[in-house]
This record gives C-alpha cells, sequence and structure tokens, in this order.
C-alpha cells in the first residue's frame, strides 16, 4: 500500500507543476491573440478617420490623401492659399461652387465631403 502512495506523490509532484506551467502558456497565448485583435482593430480601418470631422478636417484628410499641397489646391480651384487654408481651419467654409469643385478635385462626390460632418 505505501508504494502506491508513493507513486500518487510523486505522479502529483510532477503533474501539478507541468499543469501549472501548461496553464500559464494557454493564458499567454489568449492575452497575446487579444492583444492583436485589439490593435488590427484600432488602426488601418480609413472608416475610424472619417467619423465625425468638421469640414474644413474633411478637405484637409482629402488633400492630403491625394499629395496635394494648399496651393495645388488654390490655384486649381483660382483662389488663394490663405482662402484653402481658412477653410481648412474651419474659420470660413467654401462656396457651393468651391465645394463642388473640390470634390471634383478630390475625385469625390461632394456628398462625401459633407457625409461625416460634426453637426
Amino acid at each position: 500500500m505505501s508504494e502506491w502512495v508513493a507513486i500518487f506523490v510523486i505522479f502529483f509532484s510532477i503533474l501539478v507543476p507541468v499543469s501549472c506551467i501548461c496553464a500559464m502558456v494557454y493564458l499567454f497565448v489568449l492575452v497575446v491573440k487579444a492583444l492583436k485583435v485589439y490593435i488590427r482593430s484600432q488602426e488601418g480601418k480609413p472608416e475610424y478617420a472619417v467619423i465625425k470631422k468638421t469640414l474644413g478636417e474633411t478637405i484637409k484628410f482629402h488633400r492630403e490623401r491625394c499629395h496635394m499641397t494648399q496651393e495645388f489646391v488654390a490655384e486649381s480651384l483660382g483662389v488663394s492659399r490663405q482662402a484653402v487654408s481658412k477653410w481648412e481651419n474651419g474659420n470660413s467654409d467654401p462656396s457651393t461652387s468651391n465645394l463642388l469643385a473640390l470634390a471634383k478635385l478630390f475625385q469625390v462626390s461632394a456628398e462625401e465631403l459633407l457625409h461625416n460632418l460634426q453637426i
């Protein structure tokens, strides 16, 4: 009977530390997977970058997306660079005709420029 007890003690003295190590490795893997999902959900989704923006932020976003300078946009629309700067800073808004010209320049619809505005 005592040899069964000895075998039992030896078995559990090996099994308990091994199972603890396995459990810790499993938890580590779960944490790493959760962090990867969290990181991927935060970056790489352009729709997060466009939600709830002012018109100026939207204009600046599309200008930078198209790799254009304020001066180039101003020359293309026939306005001053300061006017484009005021639109982007929110100090003034472009006229309807300038808004349509901006949409055409950025190759988006005017609706898309106005779609995600803060109200």
